[in-house]
């Protein structure tokens, strides 16, 4: 900036009087364009009225400057009139960025803007240099580092300005070698490994593991000093780094100075400070052993251990420090943990931030560490914990705080992120196997942020049409027990679903309890009442009806055959040279009773059914860490149309593999039969695989035994194209002479089993270019699986009793994203071994529903 006093003088006053004192009777403002005289009154530290003098007048300059405003001031006199000419600092009318990729122009936009530079804003000379400075320096974190911004000043007519950005970005640098000098106990491969930073390889272009970046340099010498500390060098040192670039600036080189030293062995481990645990618990906790090769991270660890220990006791501050006494005459090194327990805290408050929805009840009665007692580490993570499992929110965090003015008190704070819970509304999705599905539903399992489990739907889709009430209370009782019911109308097409076909008509309703039984398991148990109808298409398989049959409610036998049922085929048809029998006279075939035969096809069941669970996940929904198990039991009770019983097992574990990779198993068990008066388990109970949830790369439901095509009065095998292959058969129907065709496709609907075998292992990763995780999961998975039967019926295809050798295995990569929609799911996948009569599809998904 440029300071400039010019004291003016009139004819009437010569130059003499600028050091001379004047009171101000007015004051003149010259060369105001967009400033307003107010805003300049109010930097002024003068009024009318005043004397002023040099000082005042040095005084007033300046503040008008500190404004900004201003580019140059000056200040005279007239009489008795104080004169101030101004000229303003030019207004930015416009910007323009060009030739930015890497940087969004929103984002260059905004930190320029940050930095006071916008358009309608004073421009200043000096913040637009020194952002330019700013975003080469945003580029060099990038690796381009020859990137260079010019940026251009226009002016424009009424003392404004034009800003021009003109970025060259250049080219990024990739790094062209790391080089390790020093090390002899380890090779470059191996200490190579250790490094984020990598040179440039043909995954590079998606993780940008080879740009240079002094951060990610920090923490790869971190893991190579760790590294060498780890197995006993505890005297290796990182003696200097260089850091070069190429005279193109397009190629970096790196370069580490090390010094090894010696290995060191543990020669003790004593245990220090004040003793508010016993000793020999503590020592308990010692992973170091004397004689054992030092490690750092096991007396790290070690350290930690005892500290959530004394954290565990209330002991909420304590510290402990390993602290390594090295004797560098033998190589030896002892190793003291000294503890600074510090004293007891006890818990004034939980607080609990970001719940909008969810009231605090719920989140309180969720808490194991309790207001007024001593503070305990494990209680406290194990409410973060429950929270997290209750599948309300996307993240919980937890924070100990000590209250101002006191050494024995703490406020623990939890704050929660909230995510869906259900849907409210309209539904509207599309699923390979149940096609559009279209709906009104209210399903919330965090009802008006109570906590309690409400839906009401109205559903329909191909396969089924659905009006349903639900209601849970998990916390019926204050100690954990809850209560639910649920009522149900229900009709399923199941033929629609890659199933033999059949509907059913269904209604009933049931109530259940749940009684915790420890941290992390759970007994539910409930009773129920189902009304079942059972209808039947034309072709229903063998295994469902065996009697040969015309009408869907007329079934006949051998006596019912003569002329009179059959009605002749007209000429046109009797003629078709395609016929491959007799059209004059029909076949019986002679079948066993089905199940409907022998059981019908109305029931009224009461079942009771049991579970056992067990869940030490990390998360409600999207797990990532833990396991989870359940094994239930369902029975219909004697007394009953229906007896039959069906026994499952469900169980997944999480291992993290790295910091980004962990390793998922599932399994899924299942056993059903009947017993009493019904002659076998009900076909409509059977267990059936295939799709999403079960073995992805083969169509939904089509896993396991096939159905055995019904065959009612065979009158004539049909061959269409006349290539000698029977193509359909044609059955009379009764007195209104009409024709059914059943084409052989027809013929092996998918019927299910009553043993299930499934299995999964998958690498869950994460997606690139991804922010926020938390909501998506993506997986490599290996899926195995089929279903058995220990009853097959004579000629049943693609029926085994359990045999792993016939389990259908499938690979490929699966997504779930948890949308406010709905879950979007999709899966590509390849079967890598099949059973002859297997379905398979390579793409699979649903959106807005969940199946």
């Amino acid at each position: 900036m440029r300071f400039r006093l010019l004291f003016i003088s009139l004819i009437l006053f010569p130059i003499t009087v600028f050091a001379q004192s004047f009171r101000v009777n007015d004051i003149r403002l010259e060369g105001l364009q967009r400033v307003s005289a107010g805003t300049v009154f109010a930097a002024l530290p003068v009024q009318i009225g005043e004397t002023m003098d040099s000082v005042a007048i040095r005084d007033a300059t300046r503040a008008l400057f500190r404004t900004g405003y201003f580019e140059d001031i000056q200040i005279g006199r007239d009489g008795g009139v104080l004169v101030i000419s101004v000229k303003e600092r030019p207004a930015i009318s416009e910007i323009e960025i060009e030739g930015n990729k890497a940087i969004k122009t929103e984002d260059l936009m905004k930190g320029m803007n940050d930095n006071g530079l916008s358009e309608g804003q004073i421009f200043k000379q000096a913040t637009l240099e020194g952002l330019t400075q700013e975003l080469e320096r945003q580029y060099v974190a990038q690796g381009r580092y020859s990137a260079k911004v010019d940026a251009q000043v226009i002016e424009l007519p009424r003392n404004q300005v034009k800003l021009k950005i003109d970025v060259d970005e250049g080219s990024v640098a990739s790094i062209k070698h790391i080089n390790i000098v020093g090390n002899k106990a380890f090779s470059d491969e191996e200490l190579g490994d250790l490094f984020e930073l990598k040179t440039t390889g043909w995954l590079s272009w998606l993780n940008s593991n080879d740009r240079y970046s002094k951060e990610k340099l920090t923490g790869d010498l971190e893991r190579l000093e760790s590294y060498y500390l780890d197995r006993g060098y505890l005297k290796f040192s990182i003696d200097s780094t260089q850091v070069s670039l190429s005279p193109d600036k397009e190629s970096v080189y790196i370069t580490a100075n090390i010094t090894e030293g010696d290995v060191y062995t543990v020669s003790d481990v004593e245990l220090a400070g004040e003793p508010v645990v016993p000793e020999e618990q503590v020592k308990r906790l010692f992973l170091l052993r004397k004689g054992q090769t030092f490690s750092q991270v096991l007396m790290t660890t070690t350290s930690d251990y005892i500290t959530r220990r004394l954290g565990n006791e209330g002991y909420t501050f304590a510290e402990v420090r390993g602290i390594p006494e090295l004797n560098e005459e033998d190589n030896t090194v002892k190793v003291t943990f000294f503890m600074d327990p510090g004293k007891r805290a006890y818990v004034r408050r939980i607080n609990f931030r970001g719940n909008t929805k969810t009231s605090d009840e719920v989140l309180r009665r969720e808490m194991r560490q309790m207001e007024g007692g001593s503070a305990s580490t494990a209680r406290i993570e194990s409410s973060k914990v429950r929270l997290e499992r209750l599948g309300f929110f996307k993240e919980v965090t937890v924070d100990t705080k000590e209250v101002p003015g006191t050494s024995d008190q703490v406020d623990v704070d939890y704050t929660v992120e909230e995510q869906p819970s259900g849907s409210i509304g309209a539904s509207l999705g599309f699923a390979q196997g149940s096609g559009l599905v279209l709906g009104a539903n209210i399903q919330q399992n965090n009802w008006f942020g109570s906590g309690k489990q409400v839906g009401f739907n109205v559903s329909t889709s191909t396969y089924q049409t659905v009006y349903s009430f639900n209601y849970t209370d998990p916390y019926f009782t204050p100690d954990g027990v809850s209560r639910g019911f649920n009522v149900f109308y229900r009709e399923r097409d199941f033929e629609e679903v890659n199933v033999s076909s059949y509907t059913t008509d269904s209604f009933g309703g049931s109530m259940n309890f749940g009684y915790p039984i420890s941290e992390t398991e759970r007994l539910n148990f409930g009773v129920g009442f189902t009304n079942i109808s059972i209808e039947t298409g034309d072709f229903a398989a063998k295994e469902i009806i065996g009697s040969p049959r015309l009408f869907d409610d007329d079934f006949y036998t051998q006596s019912y055959i003569d002329e009179s049922v059959y009605l002749g085929l007209s000429d046109s048809l009797v003629d078709d040279p395609n016929l491959l029998s007799p059209i004059t006279q029909a076949e019986l075939v002679d079948s066993p009773d089905g199940w409907i035969d022998e059981n019908g096809d109305d029931f009224n069941i009461f079942n009771v059914n049991a579970s056992w669970r067990q869940s030490t996940l990390n998360r409600g929904r999207l797990a990532t860490r833990g396991s989870s198990q359940s094994l239930s039991l369902e029975m219909s009770l004697p007394g009953g149309d229906l007896e039959y019983y069906k026994l499952t097992y469900t169980g997944q574990y999480f291992q993290p593999l790295t910091k980004s990779l962990t390793l998922r198993l599932r399994t899924k068990l299942g056993y059903a039969d009947s017993y009493g008066d019904t002659t076998e388990l009900p076909f409509f109970e059977n267990f059936y695989a295939g799709g999403f949830g079960s073995v992805r790369g083969f169509k939904r439901n089509t896993l396991g035994p096939r159905a055995t095509p019904a065959e009612i009065y065979r009158t004539a095998a049909y061959d269409s194209d006349a290539d000698g292959d029977v193509d359909a058969f044609i059955y009379r129907r009764g007195s209104d002479g009409k024709l059914i065709t059943q084409t052989l496709d027809d013929d092996d609907d998918p019927f299910g089993g009553n043993i299930l075998i499934e299995g999964s292992a998958e690498i869950l990763f994460p997606l690139p270019f991804i922010k926020d995780q938390r909501s998506l999961q993506s997986a490599f998975f290996i899926d195995a699986g089929n279903v058995f039967d220990t009853s097959c019926g004579e000629g049943q295809l693609n029926c085994f009793k359990p045999d792993l050798s016939h389990l259908s295995v499938s690979a490929g990569l699966g997504v779930t994203w948890i949308t406010g929609f709905g879950p979007l799911t999709f899966s590509v996948a390849k079967a890598l071994k099949e059973n002859e009569y297997d379905d398979t599809e390579f793409f699979q998904f649903s959106l807005g529903t969940a199946f």
